[in-house]
């Protein structure tokens, strides 16, 4: 869902860390926090990556050293767009590799307002110079075409043209010292909300690592950390994994800005750099991130805005190759653009409540036995009806050995089936999507052996 968070102490921290991570890395919190204390023995040290990919001299007037002061200060008036990419690079393999993660970053020096958008990685967009295809491509089109710039360059060039803003920097970060990192600070302490069950999760030989977590206070080394917050196995796919992304920078921030923490933290500055240097590629210079997380954590919490293209902004669409894609609805996105990258924008309306989503959608439901079990069908409809939705006379499925229960959605009520999916305590596996624009309903709910009827469902709760 559309989320704005009134969290401002998390959001404040949240937007910083991103700034100085570079996507959202721990070194460069580390770094901020420690900095003044470690200045000195790290511009004397040769062991300081050089994170600049073009070793360009920083333009005048950007970043200003002040005598006295061990921060640099951002100079620039003009508003700044940074490109942030996670790139699902598996270890021992060349690429090139589609990003994995994207969002934007966003600061106004004069307005001191900030703010980040997340882009969900199937959203369906033109790629400029080559064809249609999920945003997530954009950069392994740049890599294995020679796209001047690379994939970063055509990346940027992609977001820039479905989001008509600027884009004045980018930053790519793999995720293999993501783990090293976590592991560094000693893990990190996650309140999962509800039990992750995902026997599909990848490993790295394109097979299958299952992962389970449960409920409540979890502490997560840098392995299962990088898995909670990478696995789409919820009902929310990427819009949930979004969210789970935002608790582990919380969580990361928590962990390293504890005071009895950053003494420790300090002598292993040179590792965690050395440990950065072959993971971050950006046109930033050191200079300038630092200068710009120093002004981001000037910013009050009250001015920064952040955004998800989500549910609200997109419509799940198959492509004619079998491909489930996002199609954006441009001109709500349009909206969600504009509260992020202005200050004068109001921020979209959005219906929240799950009764009000429901009742837009209006969805009709047909209700199919997939079973032996007579009357299963019956029963079902009265209960759905019963609840307030919509539903056609009940029948048999097509056949009667279904295993699993089968939601599809033919046409863009895709929260009527995820509510339905949620309400039988049935995997998001579940919810296939068939756009048919002749079909007379609009969801198909078919019931299979490992159906349990509403009765059941509330005594075992």
């Amino acid at each position: 869902m559309g989320r704005t968070n009134g969290s401002g102490g998390i959001l404040q921290a949240l937007f910083t860390v991103g700034l100085v991570l570079l996507f959202l890395t721990i070194t460069g919190t580390v770094a901020l926090f420690v900095f003044n204390q470690v200045y000195d023995l790290t511009l004397a040290s040769e062991i300081l990556p050089d994170l600049t990919i073009e070793h360009r001299a920083t333009e005048p007037g950007e970043v200003v050293y002040e005598p006295g002061q061990a921060l640099p200060r951002w100079e620039n008036t003009e508003r700044i767009n940074i490109l942030m990419m996670g790139i699902d690079q598996r270890e021992h393999e060349q690429g090139p590799w589609r990003t994995d993660t994207m969002l934007v970053l966003t600061l106004d020096p004069v307005t001191m307002s900030g703010g980040m958008l997340s882009i969900p990685r199937d959203l369906w967009v033109p790629i400029p110079g080559y064809a249609e295809g999920r945003i997530n491509t954009a950069h392994y089109v740049g890599e294995i075409y020679d796209y001047p710039g690379g994939g970063p360059a055509l990346a940027v060039k992609t977001v820039r043209y479905n989001l008509g803003v600027p884009i004045h920097h980018y930053g790519r970060v793999n995720f293999g010292a993501f783990e090293k990192l976590v592991d560094l600070i000693g893990g990190i302490d996650i309140y999962v909300e509800e039990e992750i069950n995902d026997p599909t999760y990848p490993d790295e030989g394109y097979g299958y690592d299952p992962l389970y977590i449960p409920a409540g206070w979890q502490h997560l080394n840098g392995e299962l950390a990088l898995k909670y917050a990478r696995t789409r196995h919820s009902a929310g796919g990427d819009f949930d994994r979004a969210k789970r992304q935002q608790r582990v920078v919380m969580a990361v921030f928590e962990q390293v800005t504890r005071l009895d923490l950053l003494p420790q933290l300090a002598p292993r500055i040179p590792e965690l750099w050395r440990t950065l240097q072959d993971s971050v590629e950006t046109d930033l210079t050191l200079d300038e991130i630092v200068a710009l997380a120093n002004m981001a954590s000037e910013i009050k919490s009250e001015n920064i805005r952040y955004g998800v293209i989500d549910e609200h902004y997109t419509q799940f669409w198959t492509t004619p190759d079998g491909q489930q894609v996002l199609i954006p609805l441009r001109d709500r996105m349009r909206e969600l653009r504009d509260y992020i990258f202005t200050t004068e924008a109001p921020l979209p309306e959005q219906a929240e409540d799950p009764a009000t989503r429901l009742a837009q959608e209006a969805a009709v439901i047909k209700v199919l036995n997939g079973t032996t079990t007579a009357g299963l069908a019956s029963l079902t409809a009265e209960y759905l009806e019963q609840q307030g939705f919509q539903v056609l006379e009940p029948d048999n499925a097509d056949q009667s050995d279904y295993a699993e229960c089968l939601i599809i959605v033919y046409t863009s009520k895709i929260y009527t089936a995820e509510y339905l999916a949620s309400l039988f305590h049935l995997p998001p596996t579940a919810v296939i999507h068939g756009p048919d624009p002749n079909a007379e309903h609009d969801i198909s709910l078919i019931l299979g052996a490992d159906y349990k009827p509403p009765e059941q469902t509330e005594e075992t709760e």
